[in-house]
């Protein structure tokens, strides 16, 4: 599972799950294209890979705009020569019950997580088709297949991602690109550390495993199925969510 030589894109790597991905594709080798909004925290990601000894690239991209999603993938290719790894993870909520959720909402939701995951990979897959190889993971959501109360918008874009996985899955199959989605649950990440404790403590309770999960479990999955080790699986959802759905 080493992935030296390899050049690794990840979306929104700034935090969080993305972040966890790109320092653990970095140890394992790979050079990494930190890309996210929050310039300061891509750099501060980018400086941590670095000291490993791995080479970084930074770049502030809305993946909403196909235009800049092309642009980093240009500027990965300009850079590096050529792209093996695709985690398309940027992603954002605007949680609101269904009756009083604005349209703009909906919009802005759909747009970074379902287009933003299109417009990535159709920039990037261009380049794998040459090179007849590449290992591309969605981050979905496990809102995306059971719903999730107050996130019609969220559940919505992330049941889409799943579907938009598996027809690229097949449409690439021949070309030796791999294409998968990582489904997180419930994730210790800034967000949930900001939730009421006795909210935290009723999500746990739903959760067979007891516990949330940590941004590393999710990137554990990731480092798997970007791996030749994941070479015959493609077109597959992997839940890393302590079993709450089963």
């Amino acid at each position: 599972m080493d992935l030296k030589g390899k050049i690794a894109l990840i979306t929104g790597s700034a935090q969080g799950i993305g972040r966890a991905i790109a320092i653990l594709l970095a140890k394992k080798g790979a050079d990494i294209v930190v890309s996210d909004m929050n310039f300061e925290k891509a750099r501060e990601v980018a400086g941590e890979i670095e000291k490993m000894g791995r080479k970084s690239l930074i770049t502030k991209t809305n993946v909403a705009d196909f235009k800049e999603a092309e642009l980093m993938i240009k500027k990965t290719i300009e850079e590096f020569g050529r792209i093996d790894v695709l985690v398309n993870n940027a992603g954002i909520v605007k949680d609101g019950l269904l009756l009083r959720m604005k349209e703009e909402n909906w919009d802005q939701v759909l747009n970074v997580n379902l287009k933003g995951t299109f417009n990535c990979t159709k920039a990037a897959v261009k380049f794998m088709v040459k090179q007849r190889s590449g290992k591309i993971v969605n981050i979905a959501s496990v809102a995306g297949e059971m719903g999730n109360i107050g996130q019609a918008n969220y559940s919505a874009s992330k049941a889409g991602v799943i579907g938009f996985t598996k027809t690229v899955a097949r449409e690439f199959a021949s070309r030796h690109i791999n294409v998968n989605a990582v489904a997180p649950g419930f994730i210790d990440t800034a967000m949930t550390r900001s939730l009421p404790e006795e909210i935290t403590e009723s999500l746990k309770s739903q959760i067979p495993a007891e516990r949330l999960g940590t941004p590393e479990d999710v990137a554990d999955a990731v480092h798997f199925l970007v791996s030749e080790a994941s070479s015959y699986i493609t077109g597959q959802v992997i839940n890393v969510n302590g079993g709450l759905y089963m």
